[in-house]
């Protein structure tokens, strides 16, 4: 009968906390800024980190509290247009430290020289890069965004980024302006 009671008396505890804590998380919920997740949404999601960010969320982060909105070379001209319109901020040129490439970039892997480290898959943020430990590996150029950051970790450097030409073949219109209102605190 003790132990009976000793267990009805836990469960009644764990309830009455539950309780608590569902009602506080309730009461004293925190929204995110809404400005931060528009922003967030305008950007590429390459999570290339040639921002200087370590991807897009903080990079929109940084934007909200002022940061320029001119750092993304994935997002190029049409990103900064944008954010512009959103923020209500000038449009500005690409930040000349972090060049929009001409052409679409893309790695390269020489494949005769890939010892098959891995590497450069746990790098890829996009995961463009395909093979096996201890076999050679390959880009998907398809879904490259040409951000760099499998070429430091490679330990023997048999990755390339190289530009391809924009032609008809891989030509893509532009997207159209997206128009967000903008709701004025």
């Amino acid at each position: 009968m003790t132990l009976f009671l000793a267990i009805l008396a836990l469960v009644a505890l764990a309830m009455m906390f539950g309780i608590l804590l569902g009602y506080a998380a309730i009461k004293f919920k925190i929204d995110g800024n809404p400005v931060v997740d528009q922003i967030e949404d305008l950007l590429p999601q390459t999570q290339c980190g040639q921002c200087g960010y370590p991807g897009c969320r903080p990079y929109a982060e940084a934007i909200a509290k002022g940061e320029a909105i001119n750092k993304c070379p994935p997002g190029g001209e049409q990103g900064i247009q944008a954010l512009a319109n959103l923020l209500g901020r000038d449009i500005v040129a690409l930040d000349e430290n972090v060049q929009e490439k001409e052409g679409i970039t893309v790695a390269f892997i020489r494949e005769n020289e890939c010892i098959g480290c891995t590497k450069c898959i746990q790098a890829c943020p996009v995961d463009a890069i395909v093979g096996a430990a201890k076999f050679m590996h390959t880009v998907i150029e398809d879904e490259c965004t040409g951000c760099d950051l499998c070429i430091p970790p490679c330990p023997v450097d048999c990755i390339d980024i190289k530009v391809i030409p924009i032609t008809a073949r891989n030509w893509h219109p532009p997207q159209p302006e997206v128009l967000i209102p903008v709701k004025v605190l």
